[in-house]
């Protein structure tokens, strides 16, 4: 009798690019560095295992929860006619104990 575990999804190396856009450089992303949390600009369609396996696979580290949000695109004025900006996901991922990343430095 063995208990089933959920299957860890497997995704390239390409998915992973294409999962992870960008990470967050702001002073609320600086603050949560220093507990434990990196932020990330993610793809809308990104679930949260796919970050999860995405950051494992990219910067090789333990991460323990995956956060989300969708930030609704504002509306603005592009040449005097009201448009809208893209809504994006937002991703907070808490890494293990001891483990961080150095977004200082670019991915090979």
């Amino acid at each position: 009798m063995s208990e089933a575990k959920a299957a860890k999804p497997v995704i390239s190396k390409e998915k992973m690019y294409l999962t992870i856009l960008s990470p967050l450089v702001t002073e609320k992303a600086t603050a949560l560095s220093e507990r434990n949390q990196v932020v990330f600009e993610v793809a809308l369609d990104a679930t949260k295992p796919q970050i999860k396996a995405a950051v494992e696979g990219l910067f090789n580290v333990k991460v323990l929860a995956v956060n989300t949000l969708v930030v609704k695109g504002k509306t603005k004025r592009f040449r005097g006619r009201p448009g809208r900006r893209s809504d994006w996901k937002k991703a907070m991922v808490r890494l293990a104990e001891g483990q961080s990343i150095d977004l200082t430095t670019g991915l090979a």
